[in-house]
Formats: structure tokens, C-alpha cells, sequence
């Protein structure tokens, strides 16, 4: 895949159209592997998991280096020609000057878009304090501005997340974000249409981004309904992988059976669709 500056901006310039109007889904992947299959199914675009990654490489969400992370983000961006959404976590800083440096980082990767989350990892005091969080999404939005401003930045409130589902706060965290300079608002953790309407229209006319984690009876049409802009996974798909590969696991370990097996996918298949995939990719 190429991967000149040219490319980059062209990647991001349709990722910003794709945020003006409609609805999209941007799954995560967490390799190229399954970046490339999404890929093959005519989506429009991709967001990287760091709780996926993280379980790949044996940690927990939140375990990786800053280094690791961007190595990652420049292999998804050459794995398929889409836009990519970076999961930045918190800016693996916690002072603006040194979120600055990391949106830096990951703005040189390629990718069209990144999150800053305002959570801490400090069970005892969860979320950055409203001026501290909009500090920080004031120095991504400078270091994007500075690289030409066209990587689309989004505000994570994490107040669902963390156990303070507390929906006046979340509302007003992200419109202070937006104020700063987000982009796109994102509460990972609203599941009701009232919340999921509540935040849209708290943030109008900027675009929402609505995680579904678990099975949902919102279908895309109900969300797009509501006024959402584009859909997320986080890490269901690989907990999907993961959930199989567990049940087939422990069925061998504890009882001797290799039932887990029979919903297995087909290597056949698997075989034929990365041998055609690569063939189509060296054309």
C-alpha cells in the first residue's frame, strides 16, 4: 500500500466527508488479518482497539507503551488504503504539552483521526477534572493544527466507563470538548435511546460517535435515527474472537471433548479469501 503524505491526506479528507452527513459503522480490527477481511466487506472505514491489541500481545487494555501503540497504528494504516481511526487512550501522557507530543507521533503513522480519552486509571479518582481534560484536548488540537489540521480529533467522555454514569457531567464534559476543538463526541457506555439522544442533541451539529459493545436491540437504522454519525465496536470482535477460541480451549482442557470446534470458520475458506486478497493487493 502506499503510504506517501499525498495518500494520508486524501485518506483523511474522506474520512472527515464521512462524518457530515448519514450514519457509517467504523469497527476495530486488531491486526491485519482481520483488518483486511473488514475491508473485503465494502466498509468505509477503521478504528483501531486498544483492549484487542493489548490482548493479543498477552496485556491488559491499557498495558502497552506508547511505542508499541504506534507501531501498531502505522501497520493498520499500510494493512488496507481506509481511513483509520486511531484508539489513543489518554494521550499516554498526563500534562498537555506531553499529549501534544504523542498526537505528533501518531499523526506521522497516517492515521485519520484519533481519540483522547479523560480518564486517569486511578480507581480512586477515575476522570481528569473538566479544566485539566480540556487542557489536554486543547494540545491535541494544536498539534493537529500545527500538521495541517486535517487528522479528526475526538473527545472521549469516560464517565460510563469508569463507574460515574452520571449523564449531566458527561454532557457537559463534552461539550467543553467541543469547545476545545473536538471534532467528534464520544461517551463509550451510553446505551439507552434517551441518553444516546440526549448527547446528540447536546453536541449538534458536531458528529456522535456511539460505541455498541454487546448485543443491542438497536439496529444501524435505529441509531441513525437518533442522529449518530458513525458506530463503534471497541473490542467485541476480538472478545468474539476470543469467547470462541476460550470455549473451544476449556472444553479440551476440562473434559477432554473438541466440540468447541464445530463453529469453527473454515480454513478453506480462510485460505482462499487471504490468498486472493494477497494477490489482488501485489496487482
Amino acid at each position: 500500500m502506499p503510504q506517501h503524505p499525498s495518500d494520508f491526506a486524501a485518506r483523511r479528507q474522506v474520512f472527515r466527508q464521512l462524518h457530515e452527513s448519514g450514519c457509517f459503522v467504523i469497527p476495530n480490527p486488531w491486526d491485519t488479518g482481520s483488518a483486511r477481511y473488514l475491508r473485503s466487506l465494502g466498509l468505509k472505514a477503521l478504528a483501531t482497539t486498544s483492549s484487542g491489541l493489548a490482548w493479543s500481545l498477552g496485556h491488559a487494555d491499557g498495558g502497552l507503551s506508547r511505542e508499541m501503540v504506534l507501531a501498531h497504528l502505522r501497520g493498520m494504516v499500510a494493512a488496507t488504503e481506509l481511513p483509520v481511526n486511531a484508539d489513543f487512550e489518554s494521550g499516554f501522557a498526563v500534562d498537555p504539552q506531553g499529549v501534544a507530543q504523542s498526537v505528533r507521533l501518531a499523526i506521522e503513522t497516517g492515521v485519520a483521526g484519533l481519540s483522547i480519552e479523560d480518564s486517569t486509571s486511578d480507581a480512586a479518582n477515575p476522570l481528569h477534572a473538566v479544566d485539566v481534560a480540556v487542557a489536554r484536548l486543547r494540545a491535541a488540537r494544536g498539534a493537529i493544527d500545527q500538521a495541517g489540521g486535517d487528522t479528526l480529533l475526538v473527545g472521549r467522555a469516560e464517565n460510563f466507563l469508569v463507574g460515574r454514569p452520571d449523564l449531566d457531567d458527561t454532557i457537559l464534559r463534552l461539550r467543553a470538548y467541543a469547545q476545545a476543538g473536538a471534532d467528534c463526541l464520544y461517551a463509550p457506555g451510553i446505551r439507552t435511546r434517551e441518553q444516546i439522544a440526549a448527547v446528540v442533541a447536546a453536541v449538534a451539529p458536531k458528529p456522535v460517535n456511539l460505541l455498541v459493545g454487546s448485543a443491542s436491540e438497536l439496529t444501524l437504522q435505529d441509531i441513525a435515527a437518533l442522529g449518530v454519525r458513525r458506530v463503534s465496536v471497541g473490542g467485541a470482535l476480538a472478545r468474539s474472537a476470543w469467547g470462541g477460541f476460550m470455549r473451544a480451549a476449556r472444553a479440551i482442557a476440562d473434559d477432554g471433548r473438541f466440540s468447541g470446534f464445530s463453529d469453527a470458520a473454515s480454513g478453506a475458506e480462510l485460505n482462499a479469501f487471504f490468498r486472493d486478497d494477497s494477490a489482488k493487493r501485489l496487482a
